[in-house]
């Protein structure tokens, strides 16, 4: 699918136009923030979307944002879903979205997406663990516990967002199944050392790393030999955790082929073996100065030798030694209930020291018009049924 140039009557509007790979992979390599959803691999892996890059600027001059944009097709119409996840990449500080917005939104509408969806990257609340930790209790929730800091940034981005017809998917809940987690865990390592990092873990942890290298716990990299295994565990997990995240062996054999031959070593796969056997594997993210651990699996049996933690504090290691500025860990529910089952998630990362951020979450709008509409409400309708 192919970029239009796209203006406004006025001159201050932001032109977009469709970028080349290399030109989209410059712009990005001058960013800090930039998520692995936004590399022009992911793209590869989303093999069911179509998809293009496009980027902005003012008066002809520098790029000042781009995004890439995946597009799935509405059976039966040539109409699109357009998403920007973790996207667009851009300086949302910036006191005038318009000026980039309604042209980037234009531009979808003459590229035939009946709606789109996007993902800011501003934080809106973070908590530390300790506060979090605190907070439990029958009932309760990450919002019922007053945040360590709020960020205005998000704050402003999500009112300017509203006032503009945006509606966050999931309203102010946990967030919708099919959009990226609304509360992540992220483990900062800027300016700590390895020392620093270890002496944040509770006493539980610290425990659990050790009891795992007495045991003869070994940390090795995998390869794409290893995906089988990976996935076994995986589907183990679900079928253990409850929860099923609908992805096939061909999803992670595509993802982890896609993003190493974007840059090598960009996705790994590690894994925690006892005794010859591989006890749990883990799937890692870089992308510059960011980690993300993105999958786990792991064993029924054997537990008691603590796998998963020495896994995941190996990793920890390895990112901070790439000179990582976060370890981001992904999605954690929002429940402060024990009795909940989902808290034994949130309860084993927060047991590392680092934070709950809400992001401002996955935000959509339809392109308006009778037809438009009425697609947006089949495709919602489709989503609730699945």
């Amino acid at each position: 699918m192919s970029a239009l140039l796209v203006t406004d009557d006025r001159d201050q509007d932001a032109g977009v136009r469709a970028l080349s790979t290399e030109e989209y992979r410059s712009f990005l390599a001058g960013r800090a923030d930039v998520s692995f959803l936004q590399c022009p691999s992911w793209a590869d892996v989303k093999d069911q979307w179509t998809s293009e890059r496009v980027g902005w600027s003012f008066d002809g001059g520098e790029l000042t944002g781009a995004a890439q944009i995946l597009y799935r097709n509405f059976p039966g119409t040539r109409k699109y879903f357009a998403y920007l996840p973790d996207g667009p990449v851009t300086d949302w500080s910036h006191p005038e979205m318009d000026r980039w917005l309604d042209p980037l939104l234009r531009h979808l509408r003459r590229a035939g997406a009946f709606a789109v969806r996007i993902g800011p990257t501003p934080a809106y609340r973070r908590w530390d663990a300790s506060r979090l930790k605190a907070g439990t209790g029958a009932g309760r929730r990450i919002g019922d516990v007053l945040a360590t800091e709020v960020d205005p940034l998000g704050s402003a981005v999500a009112e300017r967002l509203r006032t503009r017809g945006w509606k966050r998917c999931g309203g102010d809940d946990d967030g919708d199944a099919d959009a990226q987690p609304r509360h992540v865990f992220r483990l900062p390592l800027a300016g700590r050392g390895t020392e620093q990092v270890w002496a944040g873990f509770n006493q539980e942890w610290r425990r659990n790393v050790r009891t795992a290298h007495k045991a003869g716990v070994r940390i090795v990299t995998g390869g794409a030999d290893d995906l089988p295994e990976f996935y076994r565990l995986l589907r183990i997990t679900e079928e253990r955790d409850g929860f099923r995240l609908g992805r096939s062996l061909a999803y992670y054999q595509r993802q982890y082929a896609a993003l190493n031959a974007e840059r090598a070593g960009r996705m790994r796969l590690c894994l925690a073996v006892h005794q010859g056997e591989v006890l749990a594997a883990h799937t890692m993210i870089t992308v510059g100065r960011q980690v993300w651990y993105q999958t786990g699996a792991s064993a029924d049996h054997r537990r008691e030798v603590r796998p998963s933690n020495a896994l995941q504090w190996q990793m920890i290691q390895d990112a901070h030694a790439r000179g990582a500025e976060v370890y981001d860990m992904r999605g954690v529910p929002s429940t402060l209930d024990p009795r909940d089952r989902p808290y034994g998630l949130l309860r084993w990362k927060l047991g590392t020291g680092g934070q709950v951020v809400e992001t401002l979450g996955e935000w959509e709008t339809s392109m308006g018009g009778t037809a438009n509409n009425t697609l947006y409400r089949a495709f919602q309708a489709y989503l609730a049924r699945r």
